[in-house]
């Protein structure tokens, strides 16, 4: 039976508790009114040049001006952007460094083996920037198709003799000629590179046939009658690219591939912080400077932020996983 002296004994834990955790919350309240300090760094794990870049070097240039202080773009490329993830899970969770993922870093669990970072578990989901629809695109001189229906004929008579460029092993790019293939029975040999940068400017060259790619490096391309757009991989057209079809009109219902660019936090990053990038980041995706640049790259703004962000990444980790599995995908 408790005592007035256990009663006391209680009462004067919990406002001792009450009294620790307010002299914490204090200087995290004010570390998140002083911030940022300094420069800020995204840390993109692609190089220059590709889908990450369309929308991280326009979200930076807008932060810059919303807080006053520069954030700058750190391009870290290699192995389909896990060398960059890996990089990013070991900075100062700080606020002074925010990695620029994609929906790459969600197949990379399956595909690499030794992964030394966890995305779920590394890093704080922050929010989905863009979600971008893939477009399978050909180089005029080398793929005769025009569609869709011609495509998968010309792919049928001709397994192996075509071959499509991706971003890199494990990529999104990769996965979805590894989805194609699997539903259309067609086999296309798979040629990575370090970054869709690099894939497009050897697609535009003439040293690859085809790629399945990102409206975001591919939009600019169609439009300028250097690639032939086969499908859009969505549930409708692009406003981007509104006169190419889509693969469900075409007769794959179930080809809907998209490829999502992110923001994410080291692990350990204060709340504080975390919740006030989230608003700034809300507010300049907003801006109708972002959004007529979004809608050029064939974006919505897709409105997942925080803990609604982090269930999209668990669910496309599930995805392609599945994927990987009945593809037999490998780092070729």
């Amino acid at each position: 039976m408790f005592n007035q002296k256990n009663r006391a004994s209680l009462f004067s834990v919990s406002t001792l508790k009450k009294s620790l955790f307010l002299l914490c919350a204090a200087p995290l309240a004010v570390m998140a009114q002083e911030w940022p300090a300094k420069p800020v760094t995204f840390l993109n794990p692609f190089p220059a040049g590709g889908g990450t870049d369309a929308f991280a070097r326009p979200l930076a240039a807008q932060l810059t001006e919303q807080l006053g202080k520069q954030f700058v773009i750190d391009n870290r490329g290699g192995a389909g952007g896990t060398v960059g993830a890996s990089v990013a899970a070991k900075a100062a969770p700080d606020g002074y460094t925010w990695f620029i993922g994609a929906t790459h870093h969600t197949i990379a669990p399956s595909m690499y083996k030794n992964l030394d970072y966890d995305i779920e578990k590394s890093f704080i989901p922050v929010a989905m920037l863009a979600n971008v629809p893939q477009v399978l695109v050909v180089n005029p001189q080398r793929v005769s198709a025009r569609n869709a229906k011609e495509f998968i004929d010309l792919m049928k008579k001709n397994p192996g003799k075509y071959n499509f460029a991706s971003a890199g092993s494990g990529t999104v790019h990769h996965l979805a000629g590894e989805l194609f293939k699997i539903q259309t029975g067609t086999f296309i040999t798979h040629i990575p590179y370090r970054g869709a940068g690099p894939a497009m400017n050897d697609l535009l060259a003439g040293q690859v046939d085809l790629e399945f790619d990102g409206l975001a490096t591919s939009a600019p391309q169609i439009n300028a009658g250097k690639l032939v757009a086969i499908a859009v991989a969505a549930n409708k057209r692009s406003s981007a690219i509104p006169s190419v079809p889509t693969f469900q009109e075409a007769g794959l219902p179930d080809y809907v591939v998209s490829t999502w660019y992110s923001m994410f936090a080291p692990a350990g990053t204060p709340k504080p912080i975390v919740d006030k990038m989230i608003v700034e980041v809300q507010k300049a995706l907003n801006s109708p400077k972002l959004k007529s640049i979004w809608e050029k790259n064939g974006s919505e703004t897709p409105n997942l932020y925080g803990e609604a962000f982090g269930k999209q990444v668990h669910a496309d980790v599930v995805r392609w996983s599945s994927v990987v599995k009945k593809s037999g995908a490998s780092l070729d």
